[in-house]
């Protein structure tokens, strides 16, 4: 065996991930690529998955990942010759309580929405699709006919025989030593027998990934699980073409296997391997049975399927599997080098997302932007909290636990906190706060009133923070509040070179002079939205950039990844140097005023301006913008001065009624306001002029931006969809979002954010509405709208203006 000197793409990882991305970025994209496997292929973790397929999740994106691996699965045999064991089953997901059964109402509105098939059906049906098994504690089930099994080998010799078929070179039994690096950039990757040079690397090395990514110095957060199953000998009555099963309330499922069953379940004390390195020979390898931890499962099983209880156990499966800290995989390109792209860490569901993930990771590689919006994915959205691996393996425990259990709307995680706090985590406690926590960083979400826990309770309708979240809301419509608002992700752009740089990233125009400030999308090739943020000119070569702080990693990275190659120009992270309070309301003048000597009348600091101002002794920088609606300031600060500077503001708002103010009223005033969202109400997938924000695009200035042609190539065609309000007035009507939009009956598209809006008094939600033959203002506003909510139609009103003050005199004053 002689390895090649040179390839375009080296591929690391023989298991399903490997193979499929080889396979795609052969057959797709024609590349010359190797693959090597440092055992044999399979011998990772593919060999040992369970191999049960669904495709149901809560990003249309992913679903649609998924989907993708079922229709290759069901031809790949075509085309190689070799069988995947595909077995188009269908899949009995079963609920026991009225929560559960909520979810299930919503998953199939969720389905309808991304274009599914699923069913809401009864014990007495699910009995006759499954006669082993006791219903007589179901409320019902959910019924997905296109979901399936499979056999991991199978498939992954097949992608490999296709890929091969496509000029794909594999080597077996090649480990990868470490990279030969010219900066960020990988030049050849190093094996023990012999380098290869390359320009580009895939990391899809399993539950090696971690250490595979670190030998280039990046960092890949997945945690090696033991997870269990067991293989039972033949049972009477089963069919071979059993649907699966998931029984989560007994935190289990099931699928036929060879006359038999298999089955195992997630449990809430899961078993980690190791936080350290994975030993490098562990190939084809199990650990030793561990039936006293799977008994809880054995119990959970025989109670329902009760021919269990005597029937035989042929085989247990106990073997590492990679879980992450958020229960999604993790796909993209390294933000720490140039050109390394993960494909890891699949949280058990390997070989449902195995086709699909290589398809979507190859078109990255390839043109440098992911094809859809794979955000939940990403791995630019982890941060240097992702670096810990203790706190990885404490997080990554809880997700795996959290598997099976009901999911609730809003619900926070609980370890690993608090990691990272804001300078006024311990005043806002005593004001009652209550903290959800967002890429490690303490937030308040809302304050208990007095006399109230100051704790969330969860629920699938109005939880105990509903009127409380309302009152908060009030306050800040009517008077004025403050937001710790620290842990925004804010950067630095210097250099004789940063206008220039950033007029080519951004699609609105930054070139107004020092003392403004610009609100602008980055937008994708495709014209799609990859990051909204504001940009404030500071001095002619020196800019301040504010994103939400769950983007941190992913805006820093396409801003520096789409910098000119030539030109000074340097973006720096600040996003620990400087606290952030939010003073809004129409009182925020009065208590701003009172707290420093700077003019801050409407004339001296207009809306869209920055000034540095004196607070308490303290220089800061005042942003005059907002996210609610109403006249305010986003109050920059030095971290060390935060307290002071809240104290002051505190003292100085007395006779203006100033509260601390939460996350959760930010939602429900953006709502009523129309500000979108990114990540739900824009993503990669959508445009400006999709998105209602064509405002904030410069195509009538002469000057090429990133996304510019995908625009002026749509520029005069109708547009096939919009982004819309949409108010329900049923009380009982509980906006989460997925939720599907009827158009005359018919649907033309789905909720992509929901909630409530307490000025209105009513639910809000946004959606995009859809139509081949195009959608305008008359299309919009011709229809009469429903909204399906947990498979109940609710009539609906569309709005195309903000629900609450559509002039914005309010911002403006």
């Amino acid at each position: 065996m002689t390895l090649p000197k040179h390839a375009q793409i080296v591929v690391i990882g023989g298991g399903i991930i490997g193979c499929s991305t080889a396979y795609h970025l052969a057959r797709d994209h024609k590349c010359d690529v190797v693959l090597l496997e440092q055992g044999k292929l399979t011998s990772g973790s593919t060999w040992h998955a369970a191999g049960l397929v669904g495709q149901l999740r809560s990003s249309a994106s992913i679903t649609r990942v998924l989907k993708y691996s079922v229709d290759l699965y069901k031809n790949l045999d075509k085309e190689t010759g070799l069988e995947t064991g595909w077995k188009m089953t269908g899949c009995l997901r079963l609920a026991t309580n009225e929560d559960r059964w909520t979810e299930y109402r919503r998953l199939a509105t969720t389905a309808k929405s991304f274009g599914m098939e699923m069913h809401l059906v009864s014990p007495e049906e699910v009995k006759k699709m499954w006669p082993l098994m006791d219903t007589s504690d179901l409320v019902g089930a959910s019924w997905l006919p296109t979901d399936g099994q499979a056999s991991p080998s199978d498939i992954t010799q097949s992608l490999a025989k296709g890929a091969r078929m496509h000029g794909v070179k594999i080597f077996e039994d090649v480990r990868v030593t470490g990279f030969e690096m010219d900066g960020d950039t990988i030049t050849a990757v190093k094996t023990k027998d012999g380098d290869i040079h390359c320009e580009k690397v895939v990391n899809c090395a399993g539950q090696w990934a971690r250490q595979v990514g670190e030998m280039a110095g990046i960092n890949v957060p997945l945690q090696p699980v033991k997870h269990q199953y067991v293989i039972t000998d033949n049972i009477d009555g089963l069919a071979s073409d059993a649907a699966t099963v998931r029984d989560p309330d007994r935190r289990t499922y099931f699928k036929e296997e060879v006359g038999g069953l298999s089955f195992g379940g997630y449990e809430p004390n899961p078993i980690p391997w190791t936080t350290g390195d994975v030993p490098n020979d562990w190939e084809f390898q199990l650990f030793d049975d561990d039936f006293d931890h799977f008994e809880q499962h054995i119990e959970q099983a025989m109670a329902r399927v009760p021919v269990l209880e005597k029937t035989g156990v042929k085989q247990m499966i106990n073997g590492p599997e990679s879980f992450t800290p958020d229960g999604n995989f993790i796909l993209g390109a390294a933000p720490e080098c140039a050109n390394m792209f993960v494909g890891a860490g699949f949280n058990a569901f390997g070989i449902a997302a195995g086709g699909g993930a290589g398809w979507v990771l190859a078109e990255w590689v390839v043109q440098g932007e992911a094809p859809l919006d794979l955000w939940v994915v990403d791995i630019r959205r982890f941060s240097e909290l992702h670096k810990d691996r203790q706190w990885v393996c404490d997080r990554t425990l809880e997700a795996y636990g959290k598997h099976y259990t009901i999911g609730f709307p809003h619900e926070e995680y609980d370890s690993g906190r608090p990691y990272i706090v804001s300078p006024l985590y311990e005043r806002l406690k005593e004001y009652n706060a209550v903290f959800g926590s967002k890429l490690g960083w303490e937030r308040p979400n809302w304050y208990a009133p007095d006399g109230m826990e100051p704790k969330d309770v969860y629920s699938m309708g109005r939880q105990n923070w509903f009127e409380p979240v309302g009152e908060e809301h009030r306050h800040v419509r009517e008077a004025v509040g403050v937001f710790d608002q620290s842990s925004f992700a804010k950067y630095e752009l210097k250099g004789p070179d940063a206008l220039a740089a950033l007029e080519w990233i951004c699609a609105n125009n930054v070139s107004k002079p020092a003392g403004r400030l610009t609100y602008t999308q980055l937008l994708n090739s495709r014209g799609g939205i990859e990051a909204d943020l504001t940009v404030a000119r500071l001095a002619d070569e020196h800019f301040y950039i504010v994103t939400g702080t769950g983007f941190r990693t992913h805006d820093l990275a396409w801003i520096s990844d789409h910098l000119p190659g030539e030109g000074e120009v340097e973006v720096t992270d600040v996003t620990e140097d400087f606290g952030t309070l939010s003073l809004m309301g129409p009182k925020a003048r009065d208590v701003l005023k009172a707290v420093t000597d700077a003019d801050v009348s409407n004339e001296a600091f207009p809306f869209g301006h920055v000034r540095e101002i004196d607070i308490a002794g303290h220089t800061i920088r005042a942003l005059r913008v907002t996210y609610v609606g109403e006249l305010g300031w986003e109050l920059h600060i030095p971290i060390g001065a935060t307290g002071e500077v809240f104290d002051a503001l505190m003292e100085a708002g007395k006779p203006h009624g100033l509260k601390p103010v939460g996350y959760r009223a930010i939602e429900s005033l953006r709502l009523e306001k129309g500000y979108r969202a990114w990540g739900s109400d824009i993503t990669p997938n959508d445009t400006p002029f999709e998105a209602g924000l064509g405002w904030a695009v410069k195509l009538k200035k002469n000057a090429p931006f990133m996304g510019r042609e995908a625009l002026e190539q749509r520029n005069g065609a109708k547009l096939t969809k919009r982004l819309a309000g949409f108010t329900v007035d049923d009380p009982d009507a509980v906006l989460v979002g997925r939720e599907t939009i009827l158009r005359n009956g018919e649907p033309v598209g789905y909720l992509t954010s929901g909630g409530y809006g307490y000025t209105l008094g009513k639910s809000i939600g946004y959606g995009y509405v859809k139509n081949g033959d195009g959608v305008d203002d008359e299309f919009l506003t011709s229809g009469d709208y429903q909204l399906v909510i947990a498979n109940e139609t609710f009539p609906a009103k569309i709005g195309l203006d903000p629900f609450v003050d559509p002039q914005n005199t309010r911002v403006k004053g």
